[in-house]
């Protein structure tokens, strides 16, 4: 396979072959076992191109308390569905460490695009969490500045934010900046062209993304097993000319570590990586869904015995850097955001009809001159006292 001469002595300077470097490792990376325990070196599921050391203390304990709010947001919005405070809520419970772990592997100036499900990565940037939840109360627009964060609008189409990930990621490369886009999508976008376009494009224009997809096994109601008959999502990466990573996406300890190396290899000119996350829905696709009507709930029992924050909390028990005290004090955390979220979400919100018009043009054009005229005649004489008879 022919690679960029740039791609290869970037990928070399890691000690790593390109053999290697762009075929997927048989298994998983797998740092933490589903009980909390370190695995040993020749369990990891490692290759002599895949090697990752164990994040620090300070890093995983920052991570486990990020853990610790997005599965309480994830709680809390859900409850807000139930209340009629929000329109939809796509859930992640269950899928936290994925969440988290993408937002906390990029530095300030990088880019994240998230999708629909991705609120608590979104939140994790830095991104207001009544802010990040207005899309989903019914609004028309998606609540934040993008530019403030550097973090794309929540996409409900699947794929459409891979292409904006990677025209920002082109751009930034165009301006010589030292930017990594990290793209994210599902297991179900990657049936979609727009999948197939924007990893291509980044392989060929050698770009600066981590395509990050966090596998949970359904597309709605799809299975994976009917998506695609490839050995892994990770695989697919090869065909486009960039490597592929398999990881345990309810493994924090791996998942910082994989996309730590993913990011800093685009950084240091690699190109485009992709990351896949086997991970798992837990509830149901959104409030609007009934999950019971196409997986078992044996399955489900299955993989919440894979938990990601018990496996997190037990580790981080057993070498004692989680104490009772840091302990209350991330619930602590959590219930303020909680405390945020229902408080912001309970206020009715101010509206302005006169807002349709504002926005979809910068030089509004003689038609929404008109249109926006008529809706304030209407406004206005709806305003005006009426006369009792």
């Amino acid at each position: 396979m022919t690679i960029p001469a740039e791609a290869e002595e970037a990928i070399k300077r890691f000690g790593i072959s390109i053999e290697d470097y762009m075929l997927p490792v048989h298994g998983q990376i797998q740092i933490l076992s589903e009980d909390g325990t370190i695995l040993p070196d020749d369990q990891r599921g490692s290759s002599p191109g895949h090697q990752y050391p164990i994040p620090s203390d300070s890093e995983l304990l920052e991570a486990y308390r990020r853990l610790v709010v997005g599965r309480r947001v994830n709680d809390q919005n859900s409850a807000l569905v139930r209340q009629g405070r929000l329109a939809v809520y796509p859930s992640s419970h269950g899928q936290e460490a994925c969440q988290v772990s993408a937002a906390l592997c990029l530095r300030e100036g990088d880019w994240m695009f998230p999708t629909y499900r991705d609120a608590v990565a979104v939140m994790t940037r830095g991104v207001d969490p009544v802010e990040a939840m207005t899309l989903f109360r019914g609004d028309w627009h998606g609540g934040y500045d993008p530019h403030e964060h550097n973090v794309g609008i929540q996409s409900t189409p699947l794929t459409t934010q891979l292409l904006h990930a990677v025209g920002v990621a082109h751009a930034a490369k165009l301006r010589g900046e030292d930017t990594v886009v990290l793209a994210m999508c599902g297991d179900g976008a990657t049936s979609e062209g727009d999948f197939h376009e924007a990893l291509n494009f980044a392989a060929v224009f050698h770009l600066p993304v981590v395509f990050f997809v966090q596998n949970n096994q359904y597309a709605i109601s799809v299975p994976l097993a009917h998506q695609t008959v490839a050995p892994s999502l990770a695989h697919k990466a090869v065909g486009y000319g960039m490597a592929g990573e398999r990881v345990d996406g309810n493994d924090m300890v791996a998942l910082l570590a994989v996309l730590d190396r993913a990011v800093t290899l685009a950084r240091s000119g690699s190109g485009p990586l992709l990351v896949e996350a086997n991970t798992y829905r837990m509830q149901a696709h959104t409030n609007a869904d009934d999950a019971t009507r196409y997986r078992q709930q044996a399955e489900v029992e299955a993989w919440a015995a894979k938990d990601p924050l018990n496996r997190m909390r037990q580790y981080l028990r057993t070498t004692g850097v989680l104490t009772d005290d840091v302990e209350s004090a991330f619930a602590g955390d959590a219930e303020d955001v909680a405390q945020q979220l229902r408080d912001g979400l309970s206020a009715e919100p101010i509206l302005d009809p006169q807002e349709l018009f504002r926005h979809v043009f910068t030089e509004p054009t003689p038609q929404l001159r008109e249109q926006a005229a008529f809706l304030a005649d209407e406004l206005a004489r709806d305003d005006q006292p009426r006369e009792e008879h």
